[in-house]
């Protein structure tokens, strides 16, 4: 099988966090909320987990350092892309021939009288047709046998056409009650093939993140957004989430298939859950209680809720060829700076529930509140450009902090690939991400002795 060697170094990875981690499967599977043949299955490299947030759990769960953190989500992503690939192989396996033999049909003798002007025929006549359908198989139709002892040669000819005719009407109607259902249920099978420069979603049901690519001379360097590229084309993602691209080039021409590169956004993703706070403009006992960090999106969705003081991105950009494509950039841009928002603010991690967690690598900060925000590397870590291609993905971590402001925002990533290049719009579903300070709000922790919102004091 073609995603077999991704596969089983996805499975050796995690077989091996597990066995250092000193843990049985039955503790695990209970504390990771699954079956233990689900999870033995994962290990042994039989079945790969449809979402990353399970293996993102079991890794942290067998104190997985920051380094094999990003390294579980790139083997599963290579995994997970080779799963799919097989599947939509095995499903557009063509159809064998399907041959539909027509009955024969024999008409009644016709009347004694003839025609003096036009003769007579005797004896018996037979013919055979073979006709051969469109589509993926090959009908034949025998033309049925007619007996026409004394019969009148024009009355015989209208007859014979006549026998055809309904030959013809009865092969159509089996070709089609053959053919019809197999191109209905292609139509629908196999997972769809994610287009270059679009984003999608990891949250089940949740809205996604959207990019727009265009090509360019050089790569973008301005302080204003980019125009010429707006989402124009979607497409239905296997989780249920929707994605968005398009790519214009300067003569207008649409240049989409060129682009070299997908990248992936997680506009809600948390550095941990002590770290995640979100401003809602909702009063605490309407609130429901915090979510788990795959179901962040829907809770931020249902209530309107704002990042409040920082806001984490994570991005998996890979090539979607055997190219290498170098990200060159990854620009800032302010559509708006206001006054923060005067809501209350509400904290995902639990009250009296201490929180861990490293620093990824390949992480950036950036201060949405100065006048020129600039995307920089974390102490210690390396900067771009970086490297990726469709067996060798990058995954970038992006903490955008605000204190006295809100703002709305985008990304822009320029790359470049031989002689092309251009830039991709980062975005939250063709919108602007939007981040908020919340300096002096009432600030909020869920208690799980009491079951709901109680004031938290800052530590």
């Amino acid at each position: 099988m073609a995603g077999a060697d991704e596969t089983a170094d996805f499975a050796a990875l995690i077989r091996e966090l597990k066995d250092r981690s000193g843990l049985s499967y039955g503790v695990l599977a209970k504390r990771l909320h699954m079956s233990t043949s689900t999870l033995h299955r994962y290990c042994n490299g039989d079945a790969v987990p449809t979402e990353y947030a399970p293996v993102e759990r079991f890794a942290r769960l067998c104190k997985a350092t920051p380094e094999e953190l990003v390294e579980a989500h790139r083997r599963w992503i290579l995994a997970d892309g080779a799963r799919q690939r097989d599947r939509k192989a095995a499903g557009t396996a063509a159809p064998a021939n399907v041959t539909v033999e027509a009955p024969s049909v024999t008409f009644p003798e016709p009347d004694t009288d003839t025609d003096t002007d036009m003769g007579t025929e005797t004896g018996t006549r037979t013919e055979t047709g073979t006709r051969t359908g469109t589509g993926t198989g090959t009908t034949t139709v025998p033309t049925p046998e007619v007996s026409r002892p004394g019969a009148p040669t024009t009355a015989l000819r209208n007859r014979r056409r006549t026998a055809l005719f309904a030959a013809a009407a009865v092969a159509v109607v089996l070709a089609a009650t053959v053919l019809v259902p197999r191109l209905v249920s292609d139509d629908g099978r196999g997972d769809r093939k994610q287009e270059a420069g679009s984003v999608t979603s990891s949250g089940r049901g949740t809205p996604s993140s959207s990019v727009s690519a265009k090509s360019t001379s050089s790569p973008s360097s301005s302080s204003s957004p980019s125009g010429g590229a707006s989402p124009s084309e979607s497409a239905t993602a296997k989780d249920g989430a929707s994605a968005s691209a398009s790519a214009k080039a300067g003569g207008g021409a649409d240049v989409a298939a060129a682009v070299p590169l997908t990248v992936t956004s997680r506009p809600y993703a948390w550095e941990s859950p002590c770290s995640q706070t979100y401003l809602v403009d909702e009063d605490s006992a309407k609130v429901p209680p915090p979510p788990t960090e795959q179901d962040a999106p829907s809770w931020v969705s249902a209530l309107g809720a704002v990042s409040a003081d920082s806001q984490y991105l994570e991005l998996t950009v890979q090539g979607t060829g055997k190219d290498t494509v170098v990200l060159q950039s990854l620009n800032v841009r302010v559509v708006e700076s206001g006054a923060p928002l005067a809501w209350n603010a509400y904290t995902m991690g639990y009250v009296g529930v201490g929180c861990g967690g490293g620093v990824p690598t390949h992480s950036f900060d950036v201060g949405l509140d100065a006048s020129r925000p600039v995307a920089t590397p974390k102490s210690g870590q390396t900067g771009l450009p970086y490297k990726v291609s469709e067996s060798d993905p990058e995954v970038l971590y992006v903490t955008a902090a605000a204190a006295s402001h809100e703002v709305r925002w985008y990304l822009e990533l320029a790359w470049t690939s031989g002689t092309r290049h251009g830039v991709l719009r980062i975005d939250d579903q063709g919108k602007p991400f939007r981040t908020s300070g919340m300096s002096g709000r009432p600030k909020y922790g869920y208690s799980l002795d009491d079951s709901e919102w109680v004031p938290h004091q800052s530590d």
